[in-house]
């Protein structure tokens, strides 16, 4: 809005000063014609016609600070896993990311032409921080029903149970080619996706959904050509040292179903349900079950890698009150044998795990794009491994965060 004044304020001084000039001449000139920024209501709200053109954009974003507090992560052996540097048994920090959106589209005898960029930095380091991260976070052109660019798989399309953590199985983004058919709520979509494996077959995942009054329900599925096992660990290593073919050409195959449900219970409500199953280890297959490495500075590595999921199933259930919304999350589920390499040469197979999480959230709109969240979490994993590096950890987790949208 203070942009929109600006260009209006100077607008009226240049028209004030041409008029000026005019006065002095015997005969008049005509102003340049002005175009003026027109609203485009095509696709929404936040549009704007492009000065001369007939492509719409919009450009959004947020500011986001977040601060965490998690502690009590142990071991059967009563090993305290996250001290901080007083020794005390909870670590804290703060996060700040800064995200904008810029999203062009125009009509065509094809279809919805689309360009979508997205640049996001982040800082999880706190002050005169080296930790600060610069990316561009998404990058895609729309035509149609066909999309080609860097954003997030198909798999993801429409998953997560409704708190800030969501507790998606296989979040993850990359390069992709995918069409979609939609015609009356029902959708129908295939992508193929770049793992950066450099083999010539790529991924696929299909997905089928539909949409209504009541809410919406989907299946998708995901073929793995080449599975890197790098990924599917507890920490970094060099599997190949230890004789460990890093790849495997057999792939992988897994299913992922989600339910949702609005205003089943109440007015502003939404239940989900969300399952899936992994007939072997996939990179489409995965969760981070402890969220210390995202939210606080200090990195617990044998805690915090993505773990390979054979099966989950969660549900979350989200309620609005006016400006207050509460929302509740929980999954359980198991991984495929995990493996753990404390160093170069300490290498141990902690089995197959066994966990849960629960997530609770609190939010208030405080006034029109300023709201705050407030979060809690507990997780917990098993592992029967006999020479696991964790047997049994856990984690509670109290965070707040900010957030400033335009």
């Amino acid at each position: 809005m203070n942009i929109k004044s600006l260009l209006l304020g100077s607008a009226a001084a240049l028209v004030a000063v041409s008029g000026a000039r005019a006065a002095d001449v015997i005969m008049p000139v005509a102003p340049e014609p002005v175009d003026y920024v027109r609203i485009c209501d095509v696709y929404g709200t936040g549009f704007y016609y492009i000065p001369g053109t007939e492509t719409c954009l919009s450009i959004n974003g947020y500011v986001r600070f977040q601060y965490n507090v998690a502690g009590g992560i142990e071991d059967d052996f009563g090993n305290d896993l996250l001290q901080n540097r007083e020794g005390d048994d909870y670590q804290a920090g703060s996060a700040v990311r800064v995200r904008l959106n810029f999203d062009a589209r125009e009509e065509t005898e094809l279809g919805t032409l689309r360009a979508f960029a997205r640049v996001q930095a982040q800082n999880s380091g706190g002050a005169y921080s080296n930790d600060a991260d610069y990316r561009m976070d998404m990058g895609y052109i729309q035509l149609g029903g066909l999309t080609m660019g860097y954003l997030d798989s198909l798999w993801t399309d429409g998953d997560g149970l409704l708190t800030d953590t969501d507790l998606a199985v296989g979040d993850y983004q990359l390069n992709r080619v995918s069409y979609t058919y939609a015609a009356n709520g029902f959708t129908a979509a295939l992508s193929l996706e770049d793992d950066t494996t450099g083999d010539f077959a790529p991924d696929v995942v299909g997905r089928l959904a539909y949409a209504g009054g009541w809410g919406s329900i989907y299946l998708a599925g995901s073929y793995d050509e080449e599975v890197e096992f790098g990924q599917l660990t507890l920490a970094s290593f060099t599997p190949a040292a230890f004789g460990i073919d890093p790849q495997s050409d057999d792939g992988a195959f897994a299913l992922k179903a989600g339910l949702s449900l609005t205003d089943l219970i109440a007015a502003d409500s939404e239940l989900k349900i969300e399952g899936s199953y992994a007939f072997d280890p996939s990179t489409y297959s995965t969760i981070g079950i402890f969220s210390t490495r995202s939210t606080l500075g200090r990195q617990v590595d044998s805690l915090t890698a993505t773990l390979p999921v054979e099966w989950q199933i969660g549900a979350g259930y989200a309620q609005k009150f006016g400006k207050l919304g509460v929302a509740v999350s929980g999954a359980y589920g198991e991984t495929f044998e995990t493996y753990n390499f404390a160093t170069a040469t300490t290498f141990s197979n902690i089995g197959e795990g066994e966990y849960y999480k629960l997530v609770g959230n609190v939010g208030y709109e405080i006034t029109d794009n300023f709201d705050m969240l407030a979060e809690i979490s507990y997780a917990n994993i098993d592992f029967d491994g006999q020479n696991g590096f964790v047997d049994r950890s856990e984690e509670r987790r109290v965070g707040k965060e900010c957030r400033s949208r335009w």
